[in-house]
């Protein structure tokens, strides 16, 4: 994990709710499709063990993405994720409407991203982060950028970021006998 700043810690410790892109964050951005127009994608398990351990911590997770799957709709079933925005072009209307569902506010809200669709939540959201491999101009402008990179291992770091930020990790890991 990269080195976190004090006002990125300070940041986290006020997160009720992350946010994922799914293509280039939860994923490593690939496409796959096969001749029969099937898609595919690959998740990392530490990403979905992170995830697991957010929630069991009472942090709770959602997804926006532009893009319809099947693939995510599993995977978030799978996660225990209920707050899934899928084929959001708009992707700030996604977020509105989870913050109107949650009672949440800005500052509660953290939003993980990889390109410019991305700019206008990470804007409005409480800590803004981007993958290590998203797009330059992106990462000019968030909070923090992980040291991992999208799909692979990037959203676990975010989790432990959160987790020990609000000094809950020791307790989640010890409560599944992880420590």
């Amino acid at each position: 994990m990269n080195r976190v700043p004090a006002s990125v810690r300070k940041k986290a410790g006020k997160i009720k709710l992350l946010l994922l892109d799914v293509d280039g964050v939860l994923t490593d951005g690939a496409i796959i499709l096969n001749d029969r127009g099937v898609e595919t994608k690959h998740f990392h398990v530490r990403d979905g063990q992170g995830i697991a351990l957010l929630r069991m911590a009472g942090i709770e997770v959602g997804l926006i993405t532009s893009r319809s799957s099947k693939a995510v709709r599993l995977r978030a079933k799978e996660l225990g994720v209920k707050l899934v925005y899928q084929g959001s072009r708009n992707k700030v209307h996604a977020y509105e409407a989870i913050k109107e569902r949650t009672g949440l506010s800005d500052p509660e809200i953290a939003y993980v991203g990889d390109d410019v669709f991305d700019l206008p939540v990470l804007r409005r959201s409480g800590l803004a982060i981007a993958v290590a491999d998203s797009w330059p101009g992106l990462r000019e402008q968030v909070d923090y950028v992980t040291g991992q990179k999208g799909g692979k291992g990037a959203v676990r770091e975010v989790c432990e970021l959160l987790l020990r930020a609000q000094r809950r990790y020791a307790r989640v890991t010890q409560a599944r006998g992880l420590s």
